[in-house]
């Protein structure tokens, strides 16, 4: 199973980041990447040390014929073509496209990861995606749509990772009106 994260908390040219979201899935077939399901969209509060709009969040689960490092290629493409630019970690943007997982396949990268501030870089493939098993953004659609889903590492399922979050991780998340 193939999984993908998809946020926005910034319409760019587009008339809302659901909008952007919708635009991103569109763009998903012509880069090798066919949508399986899409969970709902998720209006979610911003995490990080910056002031940010909420984001919109989903995940979807996708078929694709290409090896890991080239499906996280062509995400970089579609947020490319999106208008995301890359200046700083962690600040608003237009998309955000992470892979999260790529069936049971476990790659760790060495060193640490990146710092709040610092200039983007692209960041080395890791699989499953270090953040996901703490991210209520990520976990609350992830169930929605795959909640058997089982992380190669912890053993957990989406829905088990989901229930072992602080309650307060889950407060602000609620379903978007323009979502899917």
């Amino acid at each position: 199973m193939i999984l993908i994260s998809l946020g926005s908390n910034m319409a760019g040219a587009y008339e809302s980041p659901a909008h952007v979201l919708r635009a991103a899935l569109g763009q998903f077939p012509l880069h090798g990447l066919e949508p399986v399901r899409v969970s709902p969209f998720y209006r979610t509060p911003a995490v990080g040390p910056y002031a940010q709009p909420d984001f919109i969040n989903a995940v979807a689960e996708v078929e694709a014929a290409l090896p890991p490092e080239a499906l996280l290629a062509q995400l970089h493409r579609i947020e490319q073509a999106l208008g995301r630019e890359r200046a700083v970690r962690w600040e608003e943007r237009i998309i955000d496209l992470d892979l999260l997982a790529f069936d049971d396949l476990v790659v760790s990268p060495a060193g640490g990861g990146p710092q709040p501030g610092e200039p983007w870089k692209p960041r080395p493939l890791e699989l499953p995606h270090s953040g996901l098993a703490q991210r209520a953004f990520v976990l609350v659609p992830l169930a929605d749509i795959a909640p058997e889903w089982r992380h190669p590492v912890l053993g957990l399922t989406a829905r088990e990772l989901l229930g072992r979050l602080d309650p307060a991780d889950l407060a602000g998340i609620a379903p978007e009106r323009e979502g899917a």
